[in-house]
């Protein structure tokens, strides 16, 4: 008998735990020749309701493993960096644990990058997105002072490695904490060209989704916009199985399961065209050789006042004049100089004021 499909209705918010609940059922009692695929139709959309996007500051020789547009999970990699060799034969004289700290300017156009001695003391409250000028001390002991005017954009602890060479100069290696190997380097170690200081560090996805590489010249930037998937039908899970007395209540004593969508009593399946939609919904069969792109769930309208919260405009406010959901962007009427100057904006740039 061939399996057809059916509508469950759940308990609100329960639909992925009844689906997973299910799958589990059925791989236990091995019970796939009567309860087939269950599904839960949904899209993916960017979540402009999160104010922040994931940065990740790489080096310009760095190895991209993603580019611009590509949807990522949570733990993909994204990015690696060369490993670090030795330059001139030597002796390691110092290894000391410092903190960087990676300024921008506002406009994005111009970083520079401090190593603060831990033993210096870090200023407290320095963090990402803490904004930052001229002048203000980095560390405690006021001998690192930031240069200029910007954004903590990366705060990270590495070791800095001085070798001294055969001629007593001194060549300085900064190497990220994670990938410092205390057995390959050591004080007094004599080392020599090319010998291996350290591997590449690996940057992996801290959430899921859509990638925007920048290639700044002196520096690399991948920035992950957060997304989120939205339920086409709310409360319903679809099913595909064989409808007998055994499996309507192997179906139907789930936990969280509310019961079929019937009439009369009796569970009805859906027609075969209202069964293409839903697989075609959640990405299935026909639409398995295409990615389904991510839908821009906008809460921006025309005439809005929005919030600029990045960018060379950064705390302007303006109105906004047009939408333009493909490209993921606002054309914003800002008054600058008392004049109105349209401006160009990515979505994760703005924020709605109420």
């Amino acid at each position: 008998m061939r399996k057809k499909w059916y509508i469950l209705q759940t308990m609100s918010g329960y639909e992925y735990a009844v689906k997973e609940n299910l799958e589990n059922k059925v791989e236990a009692t091995g019970a796939h020749h009567l309860v087939g695929r269950v599904v839960i139709p949904e899209e993916v959309v960017l979540d402009v309701s999160s104010k922040s996007s994931d940065r990740y500051i790489l080096s310009p020789n760095a190895k991209l493993h993603v580019s611009s547009g590509k949807n990522v999970e949570k733990g993909e990699i994204l990015a690696e960096e060369p490993p670090i060799h030795v330059r001139r034969h030597g002796r390691i004289d110092d290894i000391k644990n410092v903190r960087k700290i990676v300024i921008e300017t506002i406009d994005r156009k111009y970083t520079k990058t401090y190593y603060v001695p831990e033993s210096a003391g870090v200023e407290t409250g320095l963090k990402i997105g803490t904004r930052v000028r001229q002048g203000m001390p980095l560390s405690r002991d006021g001998e690192y002072i930031c240069e200029l005017d910007g954004r903590i954009v990366e705060i990270a602890k590495m070791k800095r490695v001085t070798i001294k060479a055969k001629d007593d100069e001194e060549d300085i290696y900064h190497i990220p904490l994670e990938v410092f190997n205390r057995n390959l380097v050591r004080k007094g170690q004599e080392v020599k060209a090319g010998d291996l200081l350290a591997e590449g560090k690996k940057y992996f996805a801290k959430t899921s989704g859509k990638v925007e590489v920048l290639d700044l010249g002196t520096r690399k930037e991948i920035r992950i916009l957060k997304t989120k998937k939205k339920r086409f039908f709310p409360g319903y899970v679809f099913v595909e199985m064989i409808m007998n007395d055994e499996t309507y209540q192997f179906v139907r004593t789930v936990p969280n399961v509310i019961g079929f969508v019937s009439v009369g009593g009796q569970p009805i399946p859906l027609r075969e065209r209202e069964a293409r939609a839903i697989l075609r919904l959640a990405g299935l069969e026909e639409y398995e050789e295409k990615k389904k792109p991510i839908k821009v769930e906008f809460d921006f309208n025309v005439g809005d006042t929005v919030k600029i919260i990045s960018g060379p405009f950064e705390d302007f406010a303006g109105i906004v004049k047009e939408i333009d959901p493909e490209k993921q962007e606002l054309k914003v009427s800002v008054t600058i100089f008392g004049r109105e100057t349209p401006v160009v904006l990515h979505v994760s740039e703005v924020e709605k004021i109420e």
